[in-house]
């Protein structure tokens, strides 16, 4: 069983939920993915200006936002017209997750969050791509979010973590933990969500454990056949690699 605990890689210091560092998780060979390259986090749309900032003067130069247009328009993003950071709006929903009635939402009344990360691998192969090269090419830290960072998050960290040779058990574990780190954004939702949609708010293992057991029985468990086939090149995912790897 492995030692990897995720609490290990919560960032305290600002007031961001679910705002984690990726550096640290166990990598094959006994080494540790880099440290000081990525961070993962909720929407910053609560935060001030002021941690704005602050979060920018500790080394945060790239923010890519992954929610739909609708919800950057509905929860404005404090680094988007700053001046300073580095910022990009990937849509890899297009809807609004914190509105049941969405019609985006209607899928999940009858299919599980896994269900919904593997049409996200197919058809936003695109986007996704663009995700990882930005990240590959970030001088500083580069923060990638969404909503409650577990979603849309979850998919771009187990990608990377995948590529970097972490073990499909230690995605999992990052990704279940999710949940407990947002509760203050998700109870409320959840305490008025429908029956149906209560999953829609959890990171239930099942969800990372379809995603990669797509990925396993399309791929041979091998994520460079899959950014391949979404359009990164050969030296584009090497690159990505050895930045993760901190090589």
């Amino acid at each position: 069983m492995s030692s990897y605990d995720p609490d290990s890689q919560l960032i305290k210091r600002f007031s961001l939920l679910n705002l984690r560092e990726l550096g640290g998780m166990p990598l094959a060979g006994g080494r540790t993915f880099a440290e000081g390259k990525f961070w993962r986090s909720s929407s910053p749309a609560e935060i001030t200006a002021e941690e704005a900032r602050k979060m920018s003067d500790y080394g945060v130069t790239c923010v890519i936002d992954l929610r739909s247009e609708t919800e950057l328009r509905q929860y404005v993003n404090p680094f988007a017209n700053d001046g300073i950071t580095d910022f990009h709006n990937i849509p890899l929903f297009a809807g609004d997750p914190n509105n049941f009635k969405d019609a985006s939402m209607a899928f999940l009344k009858d299919h599980t969050l896994g269900d919904y990360y593997v049409i996200m691998l197919n058809k936003l192969a695109s986007s996704i791509a663009e995700v990882l090269r930005i990240l590959k090419d970030a001088d500083g830290i580069a923060l990638f979010h969404c909503a409650h960072g577990k979603d849309r998050t979850g998919v771009i960290t187990a990608i990377l973590y995948l590529l970097a040779g972490a073990s499909q058990e230690d995605i999992i574990t990052n990704y279940k933990v999710s949940f407990n780190y947002i509760r203050p954004l998700v109870d409320p939702l959840m305490a008025r969500a429908p029956e149906v949609m209560k999953h829609a708010l959890r990171s239930d293992a099942s969800n990372m454990e379809t995603l990669l057991s797509y990925i396993n029985d399309v791929y041979s468990g091998d994520i460079t056949k899959y950014l391949l086939s979404a359009g990164m090149t050969m030296s584009e995912i090497d690159g990505l690699r050895k930045k993760c790897s901190g090589q």
